[in-house]
């Protein structure tokens, strides 16, 4: 199995570097600053050769031209979209920072289209031929009962509309694409007090997309497994 992962230095991105190491896949470890990913760079170093770690900026769209230009050859049987950001936690009506939700926008929707539009031969040249981005039930219009949180729930909302129409134009080409929830995870993002570890959150990801088929091509899928509603 081949698999490439955004957002790969920390948090959820990095445990599933783990994950695939131990399953002895194949791994392309991504993100921005790879000289200060510390942490990933250890991992890449007890992988003997099976996980390389290359530059995804995600607010620099022509660093995915060239990693698809750096791995034109290679087959990617699963490609995760987990790079995100939350954006300015200012979200009062009247003063909501527009520059971040600007950036936002850019990292957790546009940025993930491009990744999936530089990378889809390789995906064709797989087996597994799956792509998952990693949503939020945030996102969901019908589970907002809260209000507030304008710029990330709009964002992985729009990052919704584009996992259901790549599903669609992907379809003849036998290529699975999924929204997925992580569930509450302790990371930088998440906090302390979420519900799960990144371990548990990744293990159940894992084990969704292995047992994907086409029927279940742009599902919105919860950790449990469970469809979540638009």
């Amino acid at each position: 199995m081949n698999i490439l992962i955004t957002g790969a230095s920390r948090g959820i991105g990095l445990e599933m570097v783990r994950y695939g190491m131990e399953q002895g896949w194949r791994v392309y470890a991504c993100c921005r600053h790879p000289q200060q990913a510390d942490a990933l760079l250890k991992l890449a170093q007890l992988a003997n050769g099976r996980v390389s770690v290359h530059v995804v900026d995600m607010t620099e769209l022509a660093t995915m031209q060239a990693l698809a230009y750096e791995l034109r050859s290679d087959a990617i049987d699963m490609l995760i979209n987990n790079a995100g950001v939350y954006g300015s936690p200012d979200n009062r009506i009247g003063k909501v920072d527009i520059a971040s939700w600007q950036e936002t926008f850019l990292v957790n929707c546009i940025a993930q289209y491009k990744m999936v539009e530089s990378l889809i031969e390789n995906v064709r040249m797989g087996k597994a031929r799956t792509i998952a981005c990693l949503s939020s039930k945030m996102g969901s219009m019908a589970d907002n009962g809260s209000g507030g949180s304008y710029i990330y729930r709009s964002s992985k909302a729009a990052l919704n509309a584009v996992v259901k129409s790549l599903a669609v134009d992907l379809r003849a080409d036998g290529v699975k694409v999924v929204a997925l929830h992580p569930g509450w995870v302790k990371t930088d993002m998440g906090g302390p007090n979420a519900e799960i570890s990144t371990r548990e959150s990744v293990s159940q990801m894992m084990s969704h997309l292995q047992q994907l088929t086409l029927a279940d091509s742009g599902r919105f899928i919860d950790i449990d497994g469970s469809d979540i509603p638009w």
